[in-house]
């Protein structure tokens, strides 16, 4: 009797990553952002270690916020968008390249302030109260597996 071959239908596409983009109405150092964040909401958020971009010729350093909702176990991180260190790993030869001492990991949306991510899949950011006249509101976001942030993402979960 001849073995018959099982094709799986498996589907190795990975999902996309939805993020929320967070702008501030103004300028405000992290630490005072988020004693108003935390005084808004029952979860507190506290710095963990920071978020690394490794460049050719610079390693980015992102602050890194982290809290837990606790009625549905929620991980909430907020990552902010701009580096606030980079130390160089070499000197660059080339006339002209591309990287320089501060990075955006959204490149073009530098107006961004921190790019949040919850462990849960979906795109729903509204167990986080904002303060008010500081934020505006969140919007969507979606990183696709090509796009070299979405692997960062895979990493650090």
């Amino acid at each position: 009797m001849k073995t018959k071959k099982l094709l799986l239908d498996i589907d190795d596409d990975e999902e996309e990553i939805h993020v929320g983009l967070l702008r501030l109405a103004k300028e405000l150092p992290d630490y005072e952002f988020f004693y108003h964040l935390n005084h808004c909401n029952s979860f507190k958020f506290a710095r963990i270690q920071d978020f690394v971009y490794h460049g050719m010729y610079y390693d980015y350093y992102f602050p890194r916020f982290e809290a837990y909702y606790s009625d549905s176990r929620v991980c909430i991180h907020f990552i902010a968008n701009r580096s606030i260190e980079s130390i160089q790993k070499k000197v660059s030869s080339e006339l002209f390249f591309t990287e320089e001492e501060t990075h955006f990991l959204l490149n073009h949306f530098q107006e961004v302030n921190y790019l949040i991510k919850t462990s849960e899949p979906f795109d729903d950011f509204s167990l986080i109260l904002l303060p008010e006249n500081l934020t505006f509101p969140v919007q969507n976001f979606q990183l696709s597996p090509e796009e070299d942030l979405y692997q960062l993402f895979q990493y650090y979960e």
